[in-house]
């Protein structure tokens, strides 16, 4: 795993106080680098492209709304960043104003709209009279209530941010499901780091054409290897159209196993274009015995099949 240090500089969302500052900091090495904070995602993985910082820390993906789109999307279309680590953080948003505000009182929610989306029932049950306003992030969200806006202005923001912008808390832990966690990748513009046995491969794949069967083509790959997917998603591809689009595949394994990368030339020869997001530890527990046995069968029947070809006269 590449691991950072004093010197690295890493950008993230901010300002201080969002999800994803907390979710570095969980991260010794991550913690003790130096830190540049950005406006949104799509402005951090611009500062790795360009070489302004080592490192970006963007979130990718909830347990609740799945996807964060918007990141996905720049990775797999605009930028050209490979993924070095997973993190995966318990998410509590809380629902914090002015003191003094009431539920009553509130006529205005801030937030960005993924963390919105994942309290939308209790917002809607307990303060349907609020318009739902957009922030570049939660602790922005915050800030604002805190900073430029009177009473009756509310934030779905991070505990810790009602301590740092001064907010009381109206409402704790309201997502619309618990367990709620956010998965955030660390990027930079160059390395693959070492298997680890519990790693994880990125891939966008893009079909020739849309056609019946082109999925199931694409499984097929990965199944015939015994290679577990993680996550799989369709995406349109911007520029094709209605009708037009690629597979983000996160398969269990590294590019440096046999299978994976076995699997990752067969879908480069079928399909045409394969983008590499990378291959990186994967975040939690993860069934490395049964890629053991799989690579195991693999090198066997490599290894049968160049006994008979050495047997070629």
């Amino acid at each position: 795993m590449t691991s950072a240090t004093p010197s690295t500089r890493v950008g993230f969302l901010g300002p201080l106080g969002t999800f994803t500052e907390q979710a570095l900091k969980t991260q010794p090495d991550l913690a003790a680098a130096e830190h540049v904070l950005y406006r949104t995602m799509p402005d951090v993985l611009d500062a790795v492209q360009q070489g302004e910082v080592d490192l970006g820390f963007v979130a990718i993906e909830n347990s609740i709304e799945g996807a964060v789109n918007l990141t996905q999307d720049e990775l797999a279309f605009n930028h050209d960043l490979l993924i070095q680590r997973e993190v995966v953080l318990s998410i509590e948003h809380c629902l914090m104003a002015k003191p003094g505000t009431t539920l009553a009182d509130v006529d205005v929610v801030l937030s960005i709209p993924v963390a919105s989306a994942q309290c939308h029932a209790y917002l809607r049950n307990h303060v349907g009279q609020a318009a739902l306003k957009a922030a570049n992030s939660t602790a922005e969200a915050a800030r604002i209530v805190a900073e430029e806006l009177g009473a009756g202005a509310a934030a779905v923001a991070p505990r810790a941010a009602a301590e740092l912008y001064g907010l009381d808390i109206l409402a704790a832990d309201i997502a619309d499901h618990p367990g709620n966690q956010t998965r955030f990748v660390v990027v930079a513009r160059e390395g693959i780091p070492a298997p680890t046995g519990h790693d994880r491969t990125a891939l966008v794949i893009y079909q020739r054409a849309d056609e019946p069967g082109s999925l199931i083509s694409i499984l097929q790959e990965f199944a015939a290897r015994r290679i577990n997917l993680s996550n799989l998603l369709s995406r349109p591809t911007k520029d094709g159209g209605l009708g037009d689009y690629c597979f983000v595949v996160y398969a269990d394994g590294h590019v440096a196993d046999e299978l994976v990368a076995d699997a990752m030339r067969a879908l480069r020869i079928k399909q045409g274009k394969v983008k590499f997001l990378g291959s990186y530890p994967a975040a939690g527990e993860h069934a490395a015995q049964v890629r053991d046995d799989a690579d195991a069968r693999w090198r066997d029947a490599d290894e049968w099949l160049q006994r008979l070809r050495d047997d070629i006269r």
